[in-house]
């Protein structure tokens, strides 16, 4: 449960303000379909996470154990940084969209995810954690909190939440685990 419910709360954390929350305005501001939209979301990154888990996982163990948690600690450390960074969607991301709703954002959300701060957070919470199924589903399940009220109430949402400071507080987050994970390997 552990491995869910941290990779839950990272997840959810680093993808506020992220090119996939405003993909997902975009999207219902296109299509007007909420629940293909959410669909969309949850098949690219359920297979995109599972990937990612996996390949953490297999690099964990992969890589000698004295430098495991060192290299997971700096990574957290490093995506808390990252998440300082703020995203904008890239035009080629904004123009694919021909093929209805649900497709368009599987392809989307998937593509959107490749090298982004929450694929590399799966990919660190795979390696810390054992479990690849919880993990996936732990982050899956972080990625909808953080963008299911995205598509649901929209631009209403966004307009009250002040992006800088959520950015600055999952920063925080981010390093602290880091820190925390760094204070436990000594």
């Amino acid at each position: 449960m552990e491995a869910f419910f941290t990779s839950t709360v990272a997840v959810a954390i680093a993808e506020v303000g992220d090119k996939t929350q405003l993909l997902s305005l975009l999207l219902v501001a296109r299509y007007r379909k909420k629940w293909p939209i959410i669909i969309g979301i949850i098949a690219a990154t359920l297979i995109n996470h599972f990937i990612s888990a996996w390949f953490g996982n297999w690099f964990a163990d992969w890589l000698p154990e004295q430098y495991a948690g060192i290299i997971i600690a700096l990574s957290f450390i490093l995506i808390g940084l990252w998440v300082l960074v703020p995203d904008k969607i890239d035009d080629e991301e904004a123009q694919c969209s021909c093929y209805g709703a649900l497709c368009t954002t599987f392809v989307l959300f998937f593509l959107a995810e490749i090298g982004d701060k929450t694929q590399v957070a799966t990919i660190v919470l795979g390696a810390q954690y054992a479990s690849v199924f919880w993990v996936t589903m732990g982050t899956t399940l972080g990625m909808l909190i953080a963008n299911v009220p995205v598509v649901l109430l929209g631009e209403k949402l966004m307009r009250k939440v002040p992006l800088s400071l959520v950015r600055y507080i999952a920063a925080a987050v981010f390093i602290l685990i880091g820190i925390a994970t760094l204070w436990w390997q000594a």
